[in-house]
């Protein structure tokens, strides 16, 4: 299992909120590339960044410091937030980007996915958050009509290779992970080659054990990283 560090940019810095919640923001550094490292010197290979600003909006207002997190460590790293069109798509992957993640745009323009797929094919991911059994878009302020296995089986039926699945609830909560999710959909994805990464509520080192156990592709720590609940180094080791 492949542990994804997380960077969530808002304003050039990097910062997490409490259940999608942009009223609940905390700020952890205000030079996101410093964390970064530190994400590398614990053993990192890859880095999940999120564009909170691009989720709620649009666009690619935190490039420049996506593109410095990128060339400053080496490593790979995936992106989320506010990909809509192919500009945006073609300006991350130009920037140094390993994999870049489609989220509201693969339900209101499930197109998208198809053309980026054609020209980038697995450097395209889908990210499912959801929220009360349904898949959240815009910066998860609205619920789409399409509940999770729907939504994944779409996204299969297209040859999508990596979902990463958020479940909001657990998010920044720091009370553990949904471990019957991520269970039942790796059962039911990965045999068809669908690698599945875990988000939200990874608290304690004992969480990363129960989603190894699962053997699912992948777990991002967030929260419990910047808390110092879960030494990162040590979660890469027991991950591996």
């Amino acid at each position: 299992m492949i542990i994804f560090p997380a960077i969530d940019l808002y304003e050039g810095q990097a910062v997490r909120l409490f259940k999608g919640d942009y009223q609940k923001m905390t700020v952890y550094d205000k030079n996101p590339a410093n964390t970064a490292i530190k994400f590398k010197e614990a053993g990192a290979e890859w880095i999940h960044v999120v564009d909170l600003e691009g989720a709620k909006s649009g666009g690619t207002p935190n490039a420049d410091t996506i593109k410095e997190i990128i060339q400053k460590t080496k490593l790979k790293v995936e992106i989320g937030g506010g990909i809509r069109n192919m500009e945006t798509i073609d300006k991350y992957v130009q920037i140094g980007a390993s994999r870049v993640i489609l989220g509201t745009a693969a339900i209101t323009n499930s197109e998208l996915v198809v053309e980026g797929m054609k020209k980038y094919g697995d450097k395209i991911a889908v990210g499912a958050d959801i929220k009360d059994g349904y898949v959240a878009i815009k910066g998860w302020t609205e619920k789409s009509q399409y509940t999770l296995d729907e939504f994944c089986d779409s996204m299969e039926a297209k040859g999508v290779k990596t979902i990463i699945c958020t479940d909001i609830s657990k998010d920044g909560a720091m009370k553990g992970t949904n471990e019957g999710l991520y269970s039942a959909l790796n059962e039911k994805h990965a045999s068809k080659g669908m690698q599945i990464i875990a988000s939200g509520g990874v608290s304690s080192i004992e969480d990363i054990k129960a989603l190894r156990s699962l053997d699912i592709y992948g777990a991002i720590v967030g929260k419990a990283y910047y808390e110092g609940a879960i030494d990162l180094a040590e979660a890469i080791k027991i991950a591996r």
